[in-house]
């Protein structure tokens, strides 16, 4: 058993019953659901190790929120936030930009006050803190002093997506991306890196958002080798027959 089945939030509701049942998200916007699925493989010698489950596309501009040049990490958390919520590991609402700085506010004792409202940017710490501060998720943090480190690092994504399943936020320099699986080839260790980019600024038409690589497969290439890197690997397997987190904080 992989998933979290006595969790509070999975408690069975009737009411939830049909074909057009679908998780409670918590916001009025319309957001495109697993966006990789279509997106040609990288080659028959490599295996694939992909995210498990359902989410959806954050990305730059969305609900109503001009963020272009500072949200990147802000709509990779709200990816795996919407992951959380989707794989019933959270009934806890897709978090705003601004409700996301309260929380880490408030989890990261080194953060000062005039954050809250600011276009400062957040790492793959800070989401850590949120995750297991707000959402009782523990977390993995991964440091890499250069960016093409993480080509080393093949099995370790292998093994956690086919583990955890979740997806990954990638922070180096002033970008922030999703990883949502790898492809890795046995024989000569070569990598490639199934990524979902919340740089992308345009309406959610998914054909273009995959012909104009906005998901796409990438080498070990798009990581910058004098860039240090932080991912945040959300852990839920630790979840399974825990209840929900008994603090539950009001950030609004």
């Amino acid at each position: 058993m992989d998933r979290p089945f006595v969790r509070i939030v999975n408690a069975f509701s009737f009411s939830s019953v049909g074909l057009d049942a679908k998780p409670k998200i918590g916001s009025k916007f319309v957001h495109l659901k697993n966006v990789h699925i279509g997106v040609p493989s990288p080659g028959p010698q490599y295996g694939e190790h992909l995210v498990k489950g359902t989410y959806e596309y954050y990305h730059y501009g969305q609900d109503d929120t001009d963020d272009k040049g500072w949200g990147c990490a802000y709509r990779s958390f709200q990816t795996i936030c919407s992951w959380l919520i989707f794989q019933k590991y959270s009934s806890r609402p897709v978090p705003t930009h601004l409700q996301i700085q309260k929380m880490v506010l408030e989890a990261d004792p080194f953060k000062n006050k005039s954050f809250v409202g600011s276009r400062e940017w957040i790492g793959a710490l800070e989401i850590g803190y949120c995750l297991e501060k707000f959402w009782g998720i523990k977390y993995k943090i991964m440091a890499l002093p250069s960016g093409h480190q993480i080509a080393n690092m093949g099995r370790e994504f292998q093994h956690h997506f086919e583990t955890q399943g979740t997806p990954v936020m990638i922070g180096g320099g002033v970008l922030a991306y999703t990883l949502l699986g790898v492809a890795y080839n046995e024989k000569t260790g070569d990598i490639r890196f199934l990524i979902l980019d919340p740089h992308y600024v345009g309406q959610d038409n998914l054909q273009s958002i995959q012909k104009s690589g906005w998901v796409a497969w990438h080498s070990v290439n798009l990581f910058r080798n004098d860039t240090f890197y932080n991912l945040c690997m959300p852990l839920v397997l630790s979840l399974i027959h825990i209840s929900e987190p008994t603090r539950q904080a009001e950030i609004s």
